[in-house]
């Protein structure tokens, strides 16, 4: 069952789904368009967050297979050229500003495992503030950040992403999910631990 999401205007919550890694690690293949559990893996967190009420759906890419796969199936397509994901958020967040964005649920094009019901509980356990999972002690995306953080997220350098800010997150807005839940994929072997 999945948990009640606060009713404050859901029309300013933005779904932003990073899908833009160089996947150096992965090797020549587009590891978002690798095939598992039968879909091209970024699919998969593409419909766990397509399964929770959003005012929109926002996908940041740097891939022309990326973007149809994602533009097909309904989310607006922010393009990037490759780099560091603090570039991908950058360009994310802004365009969520545009859209006039109270919040945004981020949530990573490489973690299959991640629930639409993972989603919801983490949006639930933010209400109009932020929220994160965290998988032993280590806190993570998918996350929930309020406006006030906006500006902070388009300034952040290099490729660390939201670390700094989901660190500061106290204990009671980290939802803990199990490992197998947080897994990211970074090379192929991954593919047949998850």
């Amino acid at each position: 069952m999945m948990p009640d999401i606060p009713s404050f205007p859901p029309a300013r919550r933005v779904g932003l789904l990073l899908a833009a890694g160089a996947s150096r690690r992965f090797g020549p293949q587009d590891k978002l368009l690798a095939s598992y559990r039968g879909a091209p893996l970024v699919l998969h967190a593409a419909r766990a967050m397509m399964g929770v009420p959003l005012a929109a759906r926002v996908a940041v890419v740097s891939s022309a297979p990326v973007a149809e796969c994602l533009a097909e199936a309904g989310f607006t397509i922010c393009r990037v050229e490759p780099g560091p994901q603090s570039r991908s958020l950058a360009a994310g967040v802004a365009v969520a500003q545009e859209m006039e964005a109270t919040q945004i649920l981020l949530a990573l094009g490489d973690m299959p495992e991640i629930r639409a019901e993972d989603l919801a509980a983490v949006l639930a356990l933010a209400g109009s503030e932020g929220a994160c999972v965290q998988t032993g002690g280590i806190a993570m995306p998918p996350a929930v950040f309020a406006a006030r953080d906006f500006a902070e997220l388009r300034g952040i350098s290099g490729d660390r992403g939201a670390r700094g800010l989901l660190a500061d997150l106290p204990p009671a807005q980290r939802l803990n999910l199990p490992p197998a839940r947080a897994i990211d994929i970074d090379r192929p072997g991954d593919l047949d631990r998850a």
